[in-house]
């Protein structure tokens, strides 16, 4: 990966949580039920949290580049995709269905972490040879 695009994808999908959480506080607020409400919120929560990671990735990368941060960036971009989207379209569509796909937007954000602390302990190690 020649240009790091995490930079660019993490703003981009902070911007898109700031803007579905709008939407979700003052559009959606009348057209769902508490529960779903809060299950919209917890998807722009997620992906504000994991927009910042991919921030935080995009400094790591540059200065590092190592696989497995580029790894735990890629896990995170598709954890976002998986967890939040899904509750965002079940939300938005009642399709009970779609709600099966959250669980692994969740693992998936488990890995990115997990491959960003591997990265750390592989910096760490590297740095003292």
């Amino acid at each position: 990966m020649e240009k790091n695009h995490f930079l660019l994808i993490g703003s981009l999908s902070g911007m898109l949580a700031v803007i579905l959480g709008a939407f979700g506080a003052h559009g959606l607020e009348q057209l769902v039920d508490a529960k779903m409400l809060q299950r919209f919120h917890t998807g722009v929560e997620y992906q504000f949290y994991h927009a910042l990671a991919l921030l935080v990735i995009s400094v790591l990368y540059k200065n590092i580049r190592n696989k497995y941060i580029a790894f735990a960036g890629y896990a995170f971009l598709l954890g976002m995709i998986l967890f939040s989207g899904s509750l965002y379209l079940y939300v938005l569509t009642g399709i009970k269905g779609i709600a099966m796909i959250t669980p692994i937007g969740g693992l998936s954000f488990v890995i990115g972490w997990g491959l960003l602390a591997f990265s750390a302990k592989n910096f760490a190690y590297s740095e003292k040879i």
